[in-house]
């Protein structure tokens, strides 16, 4: 012990403990060396971003220091006004106008500089007016050759249900051609109480019915104007039937029916339409058939006819019988 009471013992340690303290020591400073490096990078990093930042700051007090250029103030005021102009358009909803009147000014710049259209030839047309052809298609006085688009107005006419087809060629500087193809009108098509004028092939050319067409062929029931062209095709081959018919009814989108003008309802199949017909006007031929007291013909089975008696013809077919029972009995 020392003198102060103290154990007296050397400073430095020998053994396992002593090695592994000097090992620690030893690596320590290696281990810092390793992590100063990336930190030092981090440093030169920041370093640059703030120099970076400074040279940016006294770029920026350099050009607030600088007078405005000359107009900024004119310039803010019309987009100010601009902005307020179409604000005020959008809800005052006065932006159809403001394009009208923008079109109005650009075809009349056009036609001051020679292409105001001049001449308008018209063709093909027969069930539409001059004035709706042109109408539909955008022209106007004031229109200009220059500007218009041929493409749109040949689109415009086509949406409507009696033209098939439409041409439209500019011919400058002043010459506008329009070609036009009609749809013809075919049949008359009842569906839900209504009755419209269709053509063949199926579109509503109007939704009433004039009388010029009180003359054509009726077809009723749902999809019945898209199948009355073939349908009516077959009837055309049979006259006698053609002349007596009153309407042709489509029944489920599957067969047909005939209404003829006297009341007499003739069903038909779904398929070998033309040879059931064949047997129809056979038997109005040889047994006369259609002038007789019914009411229905069915020819939908291949073997049979059946046919259904009036309520008339019916009661005095059954007295018939009953006499003739009567007499059987008192001869008896």
């Amino acid at each position: 012990m020392d003198g102060g009471g103290r154990l007296d013992q050397s400073l430095m340690r020998s053994g396992p403990a002593a090695a592994e303290d000097a090992g620690a020591s030893a690596d320590g400073p290696r281990l810092s060396r390793v992590e100063s490096e990336p930190r030092r990078g981090r440093s030169a990093f920041a370093a640059a971003l703030t120099a970076f930042c400074r040279l940016i700051g006294r770029w920026n007090a350099r050009f607030l220091r600088l007078p405005p250029p000359r107009g900024v103030g004119i310039a803010g005021s019309v987009l100010l006004l601009a902005g307020a102009l179409g604000y005020g358009a959008v809800e005052g909803e006065h932006v159809p106008d403001i394009i009208n009147w923008a079109k109005d000014a650009r075809d009349t710049a056009a036609n001051s500089l020679g292409f105001r259209i001049a001449a308008i030839s018209l063709s093909g047309q027969k069930e539409i007016s001059r004035e709706e052809i042109l109408t539909t298609a955008g022209v106007t006085g004031r229109a200009s050759l220059l500007f218009l688009d041929a493409d749109s107005a040949r689109v415009r006419l086509m949406a409507n249900p009696w033209i098939a087809d439409a041409a439209v060629l500019k011919l400058y500087p002043d010459r506008l051609q329009i070609t036009i193809t009609e749809r013809q009108a075919f049949a008359l098509w009842q569906k839900d109480g209504r009755v419209g004028v269709i053509a063949s092939d199926g579109t509503v050319l109007e939704p009433f019915v004039e009388d010029r067409y009180l003359g054509l062929p009726l077809v009723v029931g749902k999809g019945a104007e898209l199948q009355a062209k073939d349908f009516l095709a077959i009837i055309d081959q049979y006259p006698d039937i053609r002349s007596v018919l009153r309407a042709s009814i489509l029944v489920a989108e599957r067969r047909w029916n005939l209404r003829l003008t006297n009341g007499i309802d003739v069903r038909l199949p779904e398929t070998n339409v033309a040879q059931a017909l064949d047997r129809l006007v056979g038997l109005d031929r040889d047994k006369k058939l259609l002038s007789r007291d019914i009411t229905m013909v069915d020819l939908r089975l291949a073997d049979r006819v059946t046919v259904r008696l009036s309520d008339t013809a019916a009661q005095a077919r059954d007295e018939a019988l009953t006499n003739k029972k009567k007499k059987k009995g008192g001869d008896a």
